[in-house]
């Protein structure tokens, strides 16, 4: 595998996508073009793609509410071991911390099959924050992976 080194100061790509469902392939793909440059192992990537379309759509569908007037922002930051996503969007954010889902009554059909994303995005990266609205009025989820737990 090449590894290709960013440079040591932090690097930064921008992407703003429309409040469309589907549109979350382009941040996907944006996400695994630079965490590849990184280096990063396939699997790692393939975490991120899932990490990162399960923050766009919740921020189309539950922060944007299918408002195709508003976007949502993705901002990819990296230095020399750690890939930083934002997924950024105009709703007010979390509130309050949600209880983990209750997988055996998803699976039985006695809870809706929906509502895993967050907590499949905290098993998907090292590090997962959702940050309430600024005075902006942008909220956004935050997701970290490194390349050193790679190493380990």
């Amino acid at each position: 595998m090449t590894v290709i080194t960013p440079p040591s100061t932090a690097t930064s790509v921008e992407v703003r996508l429309p409040s469309r469902l589907g549109f979350e392939k382009v941040a996907m793909g944006t996400a695994a073009s630079v965490a590849k440059l990184m280096g990063f192992a396939e699997d790692r990537v393939e975490d991120l793609k899932t990490a990162v379309a399960e923050a766009c759509i919740n921020a189309i569908e539950h922060g944007n509410h299918l408002n195709e007037k508003l976007s949502v922002g993705v901002v990819l930051s990296m230095d020399a071991n750690t890939l930083e996503v934002k997924v950024i969007d105009n709703g007010d954010g979390m509130s309050a911390q949600v209880a983990p889902p209750d997988i055996d009554r998803k699976m039985h059909g006695e809870e809706d099959p929906r509502g895993m994303g967050m907590f499949l995005i905290q098993a998907l990266v090292d590090e997962a924050e959702w940050v309430p609205a600024t005075i902006e009025g942008k909220s956004y989820c935050r997701l970290v992976i490194r390349l050193d737990k790679e190493l380990i």
